[in-house]
């Protein structure tokens, strides 16, 4: 999710249980764009989602994790008046600015010395990038993995083809589980070392003279 559709949720958007999975529905985006570059003249342009037809929203399934972790921020802080859930201290549209002050703060408490000056997680945006990355290395399918981070399938494949597993062995293994196929030779060989007859046959073999 970037900045703008965090910007611009609100509390309606959002199925927050208790227990389990929740869901964020984004409907908008609101992008810094600046006063002159907007028709209402405000700092924060309005759009629809990206990649989608006007009016469509995309919901977003999201980890009981981050469920607990916004009903605390609920409580704690409540919501704007029009009820989002991300204002500023005066209760207008969070700007890059103030999150991205928070972030430089927040990044030397988390990260050990040795990689606070590196380029691991420099900017909140590196935050999406692992989020995908992490998705795709648990396996899930690459049109899935576009639809939850609101890209196209092409993007993911172009971006992020080094982490995609295209292994042809892992792949063909994939298809033999899902199909119910076995090895019939390797189910065989599992069959002949459980048969006593065999067993004794291999005991009364000479063994093989060395190098043939």
């Amino acid at each position: 999710m970037d900045s703008g559709a965090r910007c611009s949720m609100r509390l309606s958007d959002c199925h927050l249980p208790e227990k389990g999975w929740g869901t964020l529905t984004l409907w908008e985006t609101r992008p810094i764009s600046g006063k002159r570059w907007t028709d209402s003249g405000e700092r924060h342009d309005k759009r629809g989602l990206k990649s989608r037809e006007p009016g469509t929203d995309r919901p977003v399934p999201i980890p009981p994790l981050l469920v607990a972790m916004l009903r605390a921020h609920l409580k704690e802080f409540g919501t704007a008046k029009d009820g989002r859930l991300f204002p500023n201290e005066r209760g207008d549209l969070l700007g890059t600015s103030s999150y991205w002050r928070v972030w430089q703060e927040a990044r030397p408490l988390a990260l050990p010395p040795d990689k606070v000056a590196s380029p691991l997680a420099r900017k909140p945006y590196h935050l999406r990038a692992t989020c995908i990355t992490n998705w795709l290395r648990a396996g899930l399918p690459v049109a899935e993995v576009a639809r939850r981070a609101g890209n196209s399938p092409e993007v993911i494949y172009r971006r992020y083809a080094g982490v995609i597993d295209d292994s042809e062995e892992e792949n063909n293994k994939k298809i033999e589980k899902t199909m119910g196929w076995e090895d019939p030779l390797a189910e065989g060989a599992e069959a002949a070392s459980d048969d006593p007859s065999v067993a004794s046959v291999d005991r009364a073999l000479p063994p093989s003279p060395s190098g043939r």
